[in-house]
């Protein structure tokens, strides 16, 4: 019978094999300790900052930042309605409609 290496988990990150010493899962996935960052800003996480989405991994900030509300009262300041869509972190679509409803149409 010839040998066979012990097959361990890819990181998500650098798709190099993770060590069990070297660990930190999250996202249903093993990372290793240094690729464990924030996808927008880099920051280094731990399990008690960290906030996963569609398998990407962001630290509570970003996150909110991100995919959080928007508008009056989020973070918009000065009291003003945000129309910004989020194009400079990265998000292509907009689950809010910005424009005004035709009022003789259905």
């Amino acid at each position: 019978m010839p040998f066979t290496p012990v097959e361990h988990p890819k990181c998500p990150k650098c798709k190099k094999s993770v060590y069990a010493a070297e660990e930190k899962v999250a996202a249903g996935q093993k990372w290793h300790k240094m690729c464990f960052k924030c996808g927008l800003c880099n920051k280094l996480l731990e399990s008690t900052n960290v906030a996963e989405h569609e398998g990407e991994v962001f630290c509570k900030v970003c996150h909110a930042r991100k995919f959080g509300p928007k508008g009056y009262g989020f973070g918009g300041g000065a009291g003003c309605l945000s129309m910004d869509t989020g194009a400079h972190l990265g998000n292509t679509e907009s689950g809010a409609v910005n424009k005004p409803q035709d009022p003789t149409g259905f």
